[in-house]
């Protein structure tokens, strides 16, 4: 089945004694057992529910692996994932990340003795060059945030089995529906449910997937024993929202394409960062791996003063972080989503103070240019 159709089917198979459609909301913490030394399958909500486990296999479906996990949030999720690796060991990492990530490798895990180097994953010498013999994974965002570029995922998975690491993919920007880097030989999968999956602004959540049998015993201990797993109403929020993941994501991109292409001819905007415009330099690679180019835009405009004006100045488009959400939102990445990342990499980079990060929501794309109009123009 193609995926649209998987997605929407997720939990049907759930509650065979009513046939209810919806998964039910098993909002319990504990569960009965039958006879002594007998289980129903179900014996503690951390350890495993039936609304979190249809979400799980949905995810697992989704994206070709053996087995899904869900968290409290994405940053749990790879907290998660981290708890597979040991004092002394290090990981390759996308220069380009989330803010909250590079927080948690450098002001948290690298307390315990875990360390990080941080590279263009766009540049597959680069990459190797970094490995050392104590590396142990590399961890890539398939599209960087927020200045959205793409690598190589078969070279990259083939330089992690020729050097013995795992490859870690966050695929928070595409999903499933548009890249599905198991195919393309990445051992885990990590997304931030909060955003496209769930898609509507209104909850928290982490996935997890791998294509490896072991490695998912592992994983799932690493859950059960730490026990940041998502609870059943946002488990259940987050199938609701992906089965509409397709006919979403196709509106967005729509959307987006439709803007940047906008973007690109305004005086006040100097520089668009989108890989669904051909001059993008990883737009014809991205264009043969995956089957879309997603919805998030970075844009800078001609002077920081515009900066403020912007974001204050736009009616439709609401100032706030996240993205993903049918709701488009616009955000300052040097000051809130990135502030934890190192000034000097965020200026090598290009995270600089005339950055803006636009998530293309599912409204008009005429009603979106003209809010990002008056806004430039004041």
């Amino acid at each position: 089945m193609q995926i649209t159709t998987q997605a929407v089917q997720i939990g049907l198979e759930w509650d065979t004694r009513t046939g209810a459609v919806s998964v039910p909301i098993y909002q319990t913490a504990t569960f009965r057992h039958p006879g002594l030394g007998q289980s129903t399958g179900f014996d503690y909500t951390r350890s495993g529910n039936p609304t979190r486990q249809a979400l799980e296999e949905g995810i697992a479906r989704l994206d070709g692996g053996v087995r899904g996990f869900a968290y409290a949030t994405g940053m749990a999720a790879i907290t998660g994932l981290l708890m597979l690796f040991k004092a002394g060991d290090h990981i390759v990492v996308t220069e380009d990340l989330y803010g909250g990530t590079c927080r948690l490798f450098n002001q948290v895990f690298n307390q315990f003795g875990l360390s990080f180097s941080y590279v263009d994953t766009t540049d597959l010498a680069a990459v190797e060059a970094a490995i050392r013999p104590e590396t142990r994974a590399l961890f890539i965002e398939t599209l960087t945030n927020p200045l959205l570029k793409f690598a190589d995922l078969p070279a990259l998975a083939e330089l992690s089995r020729r050097r013995g690491l795992l490859l870690i993919a966050d695929n928070t920007f595409l999903t499933p529906y548009l890249l599905r880097p198991l195919d393309l030989g990445a051992d885990i999968t990590v997304y931030s449910a909060t955003k496209y999956l769930a898609g509507h602004n209104d909850t928290l959540g982490g996935l997890v997937v791998t294509s490896n049998p072991e490695l998912a015993e592992r994983i799932y201990f690493y859950q059960n024993s730490v026990g940041a797993v998502l609870a059943p109403q946002d488990s259940w929020l987050i199938i609701r929202g992906m089965k509409t993941l397709g006919i979403r994501l196709d509106r967005h991109q729509e959307n987006a394409l439709k803007i940047a292409t906008w973007l690109q001819q305004q005086p006040r905007i100097s520089k668009v960062h989108y890989p669904g415009l051909p001059q993008h330099p990883d737009h014809a690679l991205m264009k043969r791996q995956a089957r879309g180019f997603g919805a998030m835009i970075a844009f800078e405009v001609d002077k920081h003063a515009l900066v403020e004006q912007v974001l204050l100045k736009t009616r439709l488009i609401s100032f706030a972080e996240s993205l993903g959400g049918v709701e488009s939102l616009i955000t300052f990445p040097e000051v809130q989503t990135h502030a934890d990342i190192p000034a000097e990499l965020r200026a090598r980079l290009g995270i600089n103070n005339v950055l803006l990060r636009l998530s293309v929501g599912i409204e008009d794309a005429d009603d979106l240019i003209e809010d990002l109009r008056q806004a430039l123009e004041g």
